[in-house]
């Protein structure tokens, strides 16, 4: 009767143990996972309005003029995608990767790309207007002729990105990395400098009109035929 009780006792916490296991498996499935319905929604229609696609892997993946409206990407894996014209309206995609991903005349109006890794991607004239870019890493990426208007890019990488023709209208650009970054012929009109990092950045024929750059780095910058009326340059650093 003794040894039948010691194995009972012995038992039971084994049987806990996999009841918890199997509800925290269960739970992770159910609640931080992407829908796989969604995914094979996406794949067989590419339409996949408000779809939950967080921490997928669509790498590589031909999603050109797909429809993701308000589609939750957050921490999905879209390295080298094709997303050229894609609709990515007010879709969330917070640390997602987006690193060589071709995103040109993509539409990322008011889209969440919060600490997103955009390195060397194309998003030569995408649609960022008023999109949230707050620490986004955009390293080296093409946003020749993007349209950035009131877009967040607080605390963003420009680094030795290309900016030619950019249209960056009351950006918020504040301690943005833009050290080498090309922005020839941009519009910065009211835009928010403030302690942004321009060293070696060109900036010859931009528009920056009433734009705040204030405690701005910019050593070595490029300013020639630049257009600074109004502009606020008050403790701003370096020899240009």
């Amino acid at each position: 009767m003794r040894t039948t009780w010691r194995r009972v006792v012995k038992t039971k916490p084994l049987i806990f143990l996999l009841t918890v296991i199997l509800s925290f498996t269960c739970l992770t499935d159910n609640s931080f996972g992407y829908s796989e319905s969604d995914l094979q929604k996406l794949l067989s229609t590419k339409e996949c309005v408000g779809c939950d696609l967080s921490g997928a892997d669509l790498s590589g993946l031909d999603l050109r003029e797909a429809d993701l409206t308000k589609a939750n990407l957050s921490k999905a894996d879209l390295t080298k995608a094709k997303l050229i014209t894609t609709n990515l309206t007010k879709a969330k995609l917070t640390q997602a990767k987006l690193t060589q991903a071709k995103l040109r005349k993509a539409n990322l109006s008011k889209a969440d790309l919060t600490e997103a890794n955009l390195t060397e991607a194309n998003l030569s004239q995408a649609d960022l207007t008023e999109a949230d870019l707050t620490e986004a890493n955009l390293t080296e990426a093409d946003l020749t002729k993007a349209k950035l208007i009131t877009a967040d890019l607080t605390k963003a990488n420009l680094k030795e990105a290309d900016l030619q023709g950019a249209d960056l209208t009351e950006a918020d650009l504040t301690r943005a990395n833009l050290i080498e970054a090309d922005l020839k012929g941009a519009n910065l009109t009211k835009a928010d400098l403030t302690r942004a990092h321009l060293t070696k950045a060109n900036l010859k024929g931009a528009d920056l009109t009433e734009a705040d750059l204030t405690e701005a780095n910019l050593t070595e910058a490029n300013l020639s035929g630049a257009n600074l009326k109004g502009a606020n340059l008050k403790n701003t650093k370096g020899r240009f």
